[in-house]
């Protein structure tokens, strides 16, 4: 009976398993904390941090094994060997470290040197593992599924507020004992933040069917946000940041959906 829903309804099945994975290992380690009102513990953020990472590419792997057996898995799972994308891609990955620092360098001279950039360089690891396992479901699978009847342009804007709002239940449960009412301005730049960033993500997969390229793009945005950005500042200063660096992407991403219109709005 399950079977029979997913198969008949893949998209749906593909987000409900996601979420079930990576909104149940949130709950399971930050819902009793939080009606405590306890700080989160590193031991807490284990299970969340493993099923927010395992939710979209545990999911995308079921549902291609459920609709095309072991040789769609291999498929899929090929893509991350696809590097034959051009220099010019490789350099587009760079855009988002460029964006954050003039933003970082922007606020912390005009509105609170809290923003100044940093190097924290474990933060790759933090981008690696996030960009790697998402895009194998996000791109790989729904994505793919989502293109059979939409053009990119309107599929980039429902699989990026879909993912946006993938990660509103453990940004809420790890934040908002120490951000209070500034985390809801907080995650509304944020939210506009992810679909821009999937704008990009959709810019380069549809350009060069490349998963990994996905996957670079979505590990170079996030891991130097946490290369760049200071961890440690005050709650007020993460409304702050999104607020000024979700625009800024939003019109780089505009000015890439307008130089490929034909490439975004194409059936």
């Amino acid at each position: 009976m399950v079977k029979s829903f997913l198969k008949r309804n893949p998209i749906l099945g593909y987000f409900l398993i996601a979420f079930l994975i990576s909104w149940g290992g949130t709950l399971l380690g930050g819902l009793g904390k939080f009606i405590r009102k306890e700080m989160l513990s590193p031991v807490d953020v284990i299970p969340m941090g493993i099923g927010m990472l395992l939710g979209p590419s545990a999911a995308g792997l079921i549902m291609t094994r459920l609709e095309q057996g072991k040789e769609g898995v291999s498929f899929l799972l090929s893509g991350i060997k696809d590097y034959k994308f051009g220099l010019v891609w490789y350099m587009a990955i760079l855009i988002f470290p460029v964006l954050i620092l003039v933003v970082l360098i922007a606020l912390s001279n005009w509105v609170t040197p809290e923003l100044r950039p940093t190097f924290f360089p474990i933060g790759i690891l933090m981008g690696g593992f996030a960009g790697f396992t998402e895009e194998i479901g996000w791109t790989g699978y729904a994505h793919k599924k989502m293109r059979q009847k939409r053009a990119p342009f309107p599929l980039a804007i429902i699989l990026g507020a879909v993912h946006a709002f993938w990660h509103m239940l453990a940004d809420f449960l790890g934040n908002f004992h120490n951000f209070g009412a500034n985390w809801f301005l907080y995650f509304i730049g944020f939210f506009m933040f992810v679909i821009a960033l999937r704008i990009f993500i959709v810019w380069a997969f549809e350009s060069t069917g490349s998963l990994l390229l996905a996957q670079l793009i979505h590990i170079s945005s996030t891991a130097f946000l946490s290369i760049l950005v200071p961890m440690q500042n005050s709650p007020a200063t993460w409304p702050i940041f999104y607020g000024v660096y979700a625009p800024v992407l939003w019109l780089a991403a505009g000015l890439v959906v307008l130089k490929n219109r034909k490439l975004f709005f194409s059936s």
